[in-house]
């Protein structure tokens, strides 16, 4: 027996137990033997992590396939795990220690990994276990984590094998630099900040005249102490005469050449750049082509070292901006100074300022794994969906550059690499093949060795994740039967850091691609279109959202406006109305269940008999079709649209309203089978609808079971409807068409103002036989459902009627004396004033130059939804203008 209120939280805690006591979510059960696999990898989130809206997106997006799926028999793993996140974890261990003031560097290399193990136990499921509130259907029996014992072993031998290939190397080159972490960082690591600052334009003085000057700006004053060239475009005539002339840069004495160079742009500033090639990305590539040499005047705290003059030695980078600038203007050498707001690279972990710093590095060479990671996408054996991300995909690949991935940390992969005392380095699985190795080289036993202490880029681990969490290096039987996975969604900001190198990786070491389709979605935003970020004071907690409506109206919000590519609106309103659609579900499941709507044993859908429940059986075809078709395409949203409209609308305003008389009618045997094609639908509802949500789909199947034949286990591992050949022609012909003439009617009287009481007389003008006896045979539902009087025929319309077409057939609404034409034509001008005023005052934004040049995308975005309202308000406005002035 249902109770009276759907109640969430009475219910997801108890069904996620059944489901673990089921084993709803294993891989290789015995049952699934000899289906087709179908293997998903989730993206590992930080073990530091907790639940936000973007994970939310994104695995209930994956738990849809896997649901889906897993109800059309196969064999499914969703395999999940976490990500040690090297950086994050180091940077919150280290803080709570400071908190009890160790400091990490006076504990130890060792201790301190004792200490991250201990948190790892303590807090590290953290994660996990939202992900199971969320209803994640992972094997969760198989839940890996990049540091655990399996997949350090797939790193190690891939740095291993990538070395001896010569895919692996030590060079100098620049990277992104965290002088407070002192370590190097990913591109994905970096945050850029829109900054308040200065554009300082100095004067250097020209080596033949130093009378004469060629003016740099900049917003970095300090490293113009490292600068070796000053570059101009070749073509700018005003400094063409100056290319291979020397200047001698300020407070150095340092002679640099002029060197002519596209990238300088004649357009910006003087058309003059220093060139930094030591602390400047772009600055670094132009050395190369000029064969500059590269002076690095920071140690790795960003502090002016040796390189430098002695007057800067010691200082801080911020500290020896000052010093430079002023004794700059104390020499005559600024121009001037302009106020400029610029983006500054930021550590996302910790906030320092991000310095691109010349260090000596490991490397892979990407550009030659690129290659068949390139071709696989080309030929289509990896497809990206939607298609355009592809475009992003090879851009990335075509434009590689090397892969710095050594991070200067003590949480992680620590490198395999061990150095003789004359800096010979021996790569190997072990310390023992690297001793055998440099006592083989130097024909001695016991070449003292020391290891390399860096660690792996997190990204390096996480590559392999598609065949390393299967078991890889060894053969087992889950890489046999998984790998490839099929499907991986993940956010489009990840594609070049994760996605590449997972193809790139998989395909290098697995000789195939690691999964077919990449479904790519987009961000999580608020309401107004804006990034969720504490500072703007929008961030959402998914957690309180599933505590206050349910996991299963949070999951329906986000996947019903998971349109491909897009990004999400999100609103708490949508979460409250999907709240209200499981609600509804609800009480149509108690009322079916108060009306007698029992399973009934071999019901057969293809043998009833009534009109109604021949049309519900056809309805429901079509829905799990439309439904099932969308999700196979990865069209979230119009699945979900599709079960929504479907259970809403069709199931619960059409076909229960429709239903009711013979409830409570004399006719038995139309009663029972309307009654079994209730429960029998029902049914088909609670698989639809499980994919999206799971928990209160369950709890209705488990309760509903309780009547009527046995359930075979819990609706996770049952069968998705197959329903061929249920569709009834002149069923939907007759229901179909009461369906649209009470839709039609109920239209033409909001548009017309009619009070809801009023009740109104229908006229079906020369009907055909079939429409006369469809109306004579409905005409109670007819006249409660449309509010009408009774419902006559004629060969035309009264005068003062309202006439509509539905489905061929001319039906009048006789108007006369039921509204004040005048008072409505009234009010009907005034809104349509309003309409046209809201239009005008959105094209006027939209055509401003000016607003579009600045205005965020949203605010666009936002205009474009106001105008195209605003448009549709119009038209069904002038509708019931013309339907008023055919009422004379």
């Amino acid at each position: 027996m249902l109770e009276k209120t759907y109640s969430p939280k009475d219910i997801e805690a108890r069904i996620a137990a059944a489901w673990e006591a089921a084993e709803a979510f294993r891989a290789g059960r015995p049952d699934r033997a000899g289906a087709d696999p179908y293997c998903i990898v989730i993206p590992p989130p930080n073990v530091t992590g907790s639940l936000h809206m973007g994970h939310a997106l994104n695995n209930t997006l994956q738990d849809v396939l896997c649901r889906y799926w897993r109800l059309n028999g196969r064999d499914v793993l969703w395999q999940p795990g976490t990500d040690h996140a090297g950086i994050a974890t180091q940077l919150v261990v280290s803080r709570q220690l400071a908190e009890k003031q160790i400091q990490m560097r006076d504990l130890g290399r060792e201790k301190f990994l004792e200490k991250v193990w201990e948190w790892k136990a303590e807090s590290g499921g953290t994660i996990v276990n939202q992900l199971k509130r969320l209803g994640a259907s992972c094997d969760w029996s198989r839940e890996r984590f990049t540091m655990d014992e399996g997949l350090s072993k797939a790193v190690i031998k891939v740095f291993v094998d990538l070395h001896k290939a010569g895919l692996i190397y030590r060079d100098k080159r620049l990277v992104n630099w965290d002088p407070e972490f002192q370590s190097a960082i990913s591109d994905l690591e970096v945050d850029s900040l829109e900054v308040k600052g200065n554009l300082w334009h100095f004067k250097y003085p020209l080596k033949d005249d130093p009378t004469q000057f060629i003016t740099v700006a900049t917003t970095r004053p300090e490293t113009m102490l490292g600068d070796t060239a000053v570059a101009v475009h070749p073509e700018d005539e005003r400094y063409k005469h100056l290319i291979g002339k020397m200047v001698v840069l300020p407070l150095v004495g340092r002679e640099i050449p002029i060197v002519g160079d596209t990238y300088s742009d004649p357009e910006k500033g003087s058309g003059a750049v220093k060139i930094t090639p030591a602390h400047d990305f772009n600055d670094f590539e132009v050395g190369k082509r000029h064969n500059l040499e590269l002076i690095n005047i920071f140690d790795a705290s960003a502090v002016v070292n040796e390189n430098a003059p002695e007057a800067y030695r010691g200082l801080p980078r911020f500290e020896a901006r000052k010093k430079v600038v002023a004794d700059l203007e104390a020499l005559g050498l600024v121009d001037k100074i302009e106020p400029h707001t610029h983006m500054v690279p930021h550590a996302q972990r910790g906030g320092a300022v991000v310095e691109p710093w010349l260090t000596e590095q490991w490397y892979v060479d990407a550009a030659t794994l690129a290659k068949p990671a390139l071709e696989a996408v080309r030929k289509g054996e990896t497809r990206f969906v939607p298609e355009r991300f592809a475009g992003d995909y090879f851009r990335w690949l075509e434009n590689i550059q090397p892969w710095c991935i050594s991070r200067q940390l003590w949480w992680g992969h620590q490198i395999p690499a061990w150095y003789a005392e004359d800096g010979t380095i021996f790569v190997a699985a072990s310390e023992a093949e690297a001793q055998a190795q440099a006592d083989a080289q130097f024909g001695r036993a016991g070449v003292p060795l020391t290891r390399d202490p860096d660690v792996l880029d997190t990204w390096f681990s996480s590559g392999l994740w598609p065949f390393s969490t299967l078991g890889w290096p060894d053969e087992t039987p889950e890489l046999k039967r998984f790998y490839p996975t099929a499907t991986l969604v993940t956010g489009f900001d990840i594609i070049f850091f994760w996605v590449a190198r997972m193809m790139m990786l998989g395909l290098q070491f697995m000789g195939e691609k690691p999964f077919s389709d990449v479904v790519i979605h987009g961000l999580v935003r608020d309401d107004k279109g804006r990034k969720m970020s504490k500072t703007l004071g929008n961030v959402v907690d998914p957690l309180g959202l599933i505590d206050e409506f349910g996991a299963d109206a949070l999951r329906f919000a986000l996947v019903a406006q998971a349109s491909q590519g897009s990004d999400v609106k999100f609103a708490r309103s949508r979460v409250e109305g999907y709240r209200n659609f499981a609600t509804k579900l609800w009480n149509a499941a108690r009322f079916a269940e108060m009306n007698e709507c029992r399973r009934v044993a071999d019901f057969d859908p293809k043998a009833v008999k009534t009109t109604l429940a021949k049309w519900i059986v056809g309805e429901t075809a079509k829905a799990v079709a439309e439904t099932g078709a969308a999700i196979e395409a990865y069209k979230y949203n119009d699945a979900a649209g599709a079960a929504y409209r479907f259970v809403w609308n069709i199931f619960c305003d059409w076909f229960l309203e429709f239903a009711k008389p013979i409830f409570t009618g004399t006719d038995e045997a139309a009663k029972a089978e309307v009654r079994a094609a209730t429960a029998w639908t029902l049914d088909q509802i609670l698989k639809l609808l499980h994919p999206f949500m799971p928990f209160i789909t369950e709890e209705l199947w488990t309760v509903t079971g309780e009547a009527g034949p046995a359930r075979a286990g819990v609706l996770a591992l049952a069968d998705w409807p197959k329903l061929d050949g249920l569709i009834d022609a002149e069923a939907e012909a007759e229901i179909g068409w009461l369906v649209d003439a009470i839709s039609a009617i109920r239209s033409v009287r909001a548009e017309m103002n009619v009070a809801p009481a009023t009740q109104v007389p229908l006229v079906l003008i020369a009907p055909s036989d079939k429409t006369l006896a469809t109306s004579e045979r409905y005409g109670d539902l007819l006249n409660r459902l449309a509010r009408l009087s009774g419902v006559a025929s004629g060969a035309e319309a009264p005068a003062g009627s309202v006439q509509l077409v539905v489905r061929g057939e001319t039906l009048a609404l006789p108007m006369a004396g039921l509204i004040d034409v005048a008072a409505e034509r009234t009010r009907l001008a005034k809104a349509l004033k309003e309409a046209e005023g809201d239009i005008a005052r959105c094209d006027g934004k939209l055509n401003n130059a000016n607003f579009m040049a600045r205005a965020a995308e949203d605010v666009i975005a936002e205009q474009h939804e106001k105008r195209a309202e605003a448009v549709e308000r119009k038209a069904s406005i002038e509708t019931a203008m013309q339907r008023l002035t055919a009422l004379g």
